[in-house]
């Protein structure tokens, strides 16, 4: 049904809580609040006419939970998880063979499929077990010295900030954190951070795609001119962007750009990616973090071989790929940035808050603001509050402290209706008004 949809709510208390989303998509809105799940997988159609809850049975969802998050750990397919299977029982049929004979082979055709959904050269990437591991793997294959500056924003991920910690301190290198306020402006914040940051001693560059925290899509594109016309290695940590984004990283052309396909690919956990650019190539500097028998043979063979590990994350990508685009591949994605946007916009206006950005500046993972009312912004104050929505409402959405407030991110994808969001509204006036009755009693 397309144009306008009002969808009313009651609180424990009986006033009407009215939310108004507005959005230009085609999607089966389902039940409202919980749904249940079939019990048997069923296979993605050939054609997907329409998204919502009654497609959750595609995946192994607890069934009375609203699930909000899939830009965390992602949700796998049913079917991906049967075709992981397959591999393992190959693997297993002969194990020797299969890894001393098969497994290189096999690991480049998949590379090659993935490279071709990115718009990458498949002669420049490689496959690596998570976006974590990948940044490591750069981070350790740069030459830096004492006093070489490290540049970040405010809004990289945690685990990242962690891994540049890490390796700053065993090399002396200093890092340059830049604050970028949210609610953003617009694109150029980041650019205009990102430049007074750059100085003589500035080596590394290190942005993310799309933000964790904020949800925030940052202009890489342009971050990328202004790194290489400063001579400065950058990195694009694009841990959210496949199946999230249209991607061409031929265009791009970071020196580095690295990825997750177990967020929006939906593809089983433990297959992320590495696209080198044309420069760093040619630089051939790039080793894996675990150094094996191809070392010296050339960054394919090194990620290729990399000890002994189940590769079958790896070899299901290629499926992944195929399922994405059964379930609409840019249809859905359009269908799932307009829902999300739509209707966080509709929640922050109902809540008097703001989301982190422009609307412009979020695909299917959008962040609001909480009202000062829900607490304190401390990452103590965000888990129990997290902990709040599960308990007393099965809604599993992340929420966390950053600039000075509280940040509610919600991911829409093709199982959510706008029913869901609707609940998540319903959710937070309980949980406000629950705290404002103890409060005064």
């Amino acid at each position: 049904m397309l144009g306008r949809q009002m969808i009313c709510l009651r609180d424990p208390d009986a006033a009407h809580v009215q939310l108004h989303f507005s959005s230009a998509i085609s999607a089966g809105t389902g039940m409202a609040g919980r749904v249940v799940s079939g019990p048997a997988a069923q296979p993605i159609p050939a054609a997907v006419t329409g998204w919502g809850h009654e497609l959750r049975s595609l995946w192994a969802f607890d069934p009375e939970m609203i699930f909000l998050n899939q830009g965390a750990f992602g949700a796998t397919l049913r079917e991906l998880m049967v075709v992981q299977t397959e591999w393992r029982d190959r693997m297993e049929r002969q194990t020797a063979r299969f890894f001393m004979g098969d497994l290189p082979k096999l690991i480049r055709e998949a590379a090659t499929e993935l490279a071709q959904f990115l718009g990458a050269d498949p002669d420049r990437t490689v496959m690596v077990e998570n976006a974590s591991s990948g940044i490591m793997a750069v981070l350790l294959s740069q030459e830096l010295t004492p006093g070489d500056e490290i540049v970040l924003t405010s809004h990289v991920y945690g685990a990242v900030r962690q891994a540049v910690r890490h390796v700053a301190a065993r090399t002396g290198a200093r890092i340059v954190e830049v604050a970028v306020p949210v609610p953003v402006a617009g694109p150029q914040d980041f650019v205009s951070a990102i430049a007074a940051a750059i100085t003589p001693r500035a080596r590394l560059i290190v942005v993310d795609h799309v933000a964790s925290p904020s949800s925030l899509i940052l202009p890489v594109a342009q971050i990328v001119a202004l790194a290489r016309q400063a001579g400065v290695c950058v990195v694009i940590d694009g841990s959210h962007a496949p199946g999230l984004l249209a991607l061409d990283l031929n265009a791009l052309d970071a020196d580095y750009y690295v990825g997750n396909c177990h967020k929006w690919l939906c593809n089983p956990k433990g297959a992320g990616f590495i696209v080198l650019g044309r420069a760093a190539a040619q630089a051939a500097t790039l080793h894996p973090v675990t150094i094996s028998h191809a070392y010296g043979q050339g960054v394919l063979a090194e990620f290729g071989k990399i000890g002994t590990r189940d590769p079958s994350a790896w070899l299901t990508v290629p499926s992944a790929i195929a399922a994405h685009e059964r379930l609409g591949g840019a249809a859905l994605r359009a269908r799932n940035a307009d829902m999300t946007v739509a209707a966080c916009d509709a929640i922050a206006t109902h809540l008097g808050t703001e989301l982190a950005g422009p609307a412009a500046m979020f695909a299917a993972m959008v962040s609001l603001r909480l009202p000062p009312e829900f607490g304190a912004a401390r990452p103590e104050t965000a888990a129990a509050l997290r902990e709040a929505l599960w308990q007393s409402a099965r809604i599993e959405a992340l929420i966390l402290p950053l600039h000075g407030a509280l940040w509610l991110r919600l991911c829409g994808f093709a199982y959510n209706a706008e029913s869901d969001f609707a609940a998540v509204a319903q959710a937070l006036d309980a949980l406000r008004d629950a705290a404002a009755r103890e409060a005064g009693a």
